[in-house]
């Protein structure tokens, strides 16, 4: 599939020429500050700047955004009113919340995520000067909106005599902006890519533990994913989400409410049984330490791996080390490649490993760098991952 067409069929006019960037902030500081940042930025427009909701309904009708950058408690009409508005009107435009880290502000920005955001960013602070602001601001808010636009990899057509039911290695290097797998020693890629809806079927055991990495459109993913899994299953999840403190507590809460299986927010010397659900704390990464047959989660704010804390990589790692070829692996949504290395481990130690397929991701940065490598299995829509996982794993 062309750049082009993809981006029409994402609704986009991104890959046509700039990315339409909105902003929506009662704040006047906060609006300018957005638009100075993103004034340098090459590839970005800022076609408006709105002081609520309503007004930036109307201004929406006039100079089709791609993207919207949301501010939460606004008057006339707030942040959570106007994203329900959008997405019944627009529902292509991606939309990504402003956020104060506060209990308040990850509350509402939870539930923002919880109604179809795509992303959020934290609200700058006042602290430093007024161009450290607008850097630190540019540097997290840049590549979040690119990270909705950047072309998909482009699977090579399968050759004369393929493998059954894969398609051969791409024989052009990625763009760019495409996730890629990392070269070196260790990452040499593998020599197929499974094609989407495949399945491998050599595997017939049951597997003894379900791991899931996640990340942006991850509280959307989950929420339909996990009251999917029954509450008979017999694996435990452990599961990482790329969230901070207060939003995975939220996280957990919610998706408890939703699932007949417990979930909870792991804590360090937590005993992992069957049929629970275990997330990793914001700022923490989580591993699963064994002690005879009885398994245990451990807590620790050792370095971030690929900026994240927690990361996908890290808990990976740990169950390919605890239980090896008896591991399910599941990479979501989510922006980068959080997740490849931890799933070559599982692969190489036997493992089997599943990835969400592109056209229901909202960004198919982790869950294609995984397919890119040929590490997956299957490439499932969401609509049909809980079947498998429950296929596989048992319940």
């Amino acid at each position: 599939m062309s750049t082009r067409v993809w981006a029409a069929l994402r609704g986009t006019r991104a890959t046509q020429g700039k990315i339409r960037v909105l902003v929506v902030d009662d704040s006047v500081v906060i609006r300018h500050l957005v638009m100075h940042a993103l004034r340098e930025v090459p590839d970005m427009e800022v076609v408006g700047a709105e002081a609520d909701g309503a007004a930036a309904l109307e201004r929406m009708a006039e100079v089709h955004p791609d993207v919207v950058t949301l501010d939460i408690e606004m008057p006339v009409m707030d942040g959570l009113a106007t994203l329900r508005r959008i997405r019944a009107l627009h529902p292509r435009v991606r939309t990504i919340m402003f956020s104060t880290l506060t209990t308040r502000g990850a509350s509402a920005t939870f539930e923002a995520l919880s109604l179809g955001a795509d992303d959020y960013v934290a609200k700058a602070s006042n602290a430093g000067s007024l161009d450290q602001s607008m850097a630190s601001l540019r540097g997290e808010l840049v590549p979040k909106i690119r990270q909705f636009f950047a072309p998909p990899p482009a699977l090579a057509p399968p050759s004369p005599a393929p493998v059954a039911g894969t398609l051969p290695p791409r024989a052009a290097a990625p763009l760019p902006s495409a996730p890629t797998a990392p070269s070196g020693p260790g990452f040499a890629p593998r020599p197929a890519l499974v094609a989407p809806g495949t399945r491998n079927a050599r595997r017939t055991a049951p597997f003894r533990m379900l791991g899931i990495g996640v990340s942006t459109g991850g509280p959307q993913a989950l929420a339909q994913l996990i009251p999917r899994l029954p509450a008979g299953l017999k694996v435990p999840v452990m599961l990482v989400q790329h969230m901070p403190p207060m939003f995975t507590r939220l996280l957990a809460e919610r998706l408890d409410a939703l699932s007949p299986l417990h979930v909870v927010e792991a804590t360090d010397g937590m005993q992992i049984r069957p049929g629970g659900v275990y997330l990793a704390p914001g700022d923490h990464h989580l591993r699963l330490r064994r002690s005879g047959e009885a398994m245990f989660a451990t807590i620790d704010q050792s370095p971030p791996e690929n900026s994240c804390r927690p990361s996908v990589d890290v808990l990976f790692r740990s169950l390919a080390e605890a239980f090896g070829q008896d591991v399910l692996s599941v990479v979501l949504t989510g922006m980068g490649s959080d997740g490849l290395r931890g799933t070559r481990a599982l692969k190489d130690a036997g493992g089997y490993s599943l990835v969400q397929d592109r056209d229901s991701s909202v960004v198919w940065g982790m869950p294609g760098s995984v397919a890119e490598a040929g590490l997956a299995d299957a490439v499932l829509p969401l609509s049909a991952m809980g079947a498998e996982i429950v296929r596989l794993a048992g319940a």
